[in-house]
């Protein structure tokens, strides 16, 4: 097993990066001190409408909406950058205590944020481990991201997803 202790999830929309991650999670809620956010979908009556984020502590906060007031805009939804910027204030990514970071996901909207970026580098500088989703495409800073030499990325696939949830998980419980 190689020594990274970043291991980034990539795939299409849709993919099923944050079902792993919600998997792994419930894995290891118990085994170790973990912080970080999860990233849903919120929809009605079958159409996207935005996307809502989920503390592992269980804070919620709307990250962007097609009704929202805001000049921040990815495609068709706009983004509670101010919003955001108060929900990560409320993680303690970096505690000494917490062993296991979960990002879902560095995406185009959570990027819009310089306080995400900054907290990002962080982790990837420091020594916890992180379990991240990221886009398969993105702009500059998340294809910098995925070219890091401390990170491995994984792509999911449907004929994949279930050893790759087997494999991260032995290998985040090795680094833990």
């Amino acid at each position: 097993m190689t020594s990274s202790t970043k291991f980034l999830i990539t795939g299409l929309p849709g993919s099923g990066k944050t079902t792993l991650v919600e998997k792994i999670i419930a894995e290891l809620r118990s085994e170790v001190t973990m912080s970080g956010f999860i990233t849903r979908e919120i929809r009605l009556e079958g159409r996207r409408l935005g996307f809502e984020l989920r503390s592992l502590d269980g804070r919620v906060a709307i990250l962007s909406h097609v009704d929202l007031e805001t000049p921040y805009r990815v495609g068709k939804y706009r983004v509670d950058l101010a919003g955001f910027d108060n929900f990560l204030a409320s993680i303690k990514f970096l505690a000494p205590e917490v062993r296991l970071v979960v990002v879902d996901e560095i995406g185009k909207m959570e990027c819009l944020s310089d306080r995400f970026r900054e907290i990002v580098r962080q982790l990837l500088s420091g020594p916890v481990v992180l379990l991240a989703t990221i886009a398969l495409h993105g702009i500059p800073f998340m294809e910098k991201i995925k070219a890091s030499p401390v990170v491995q990325v994984f792509e999911i696939s449907p004929a994949n997803r279930e050893d790759l949830g087997r494999e991260l998980l032995a290998r985040i419980r090795a680094k833990v």
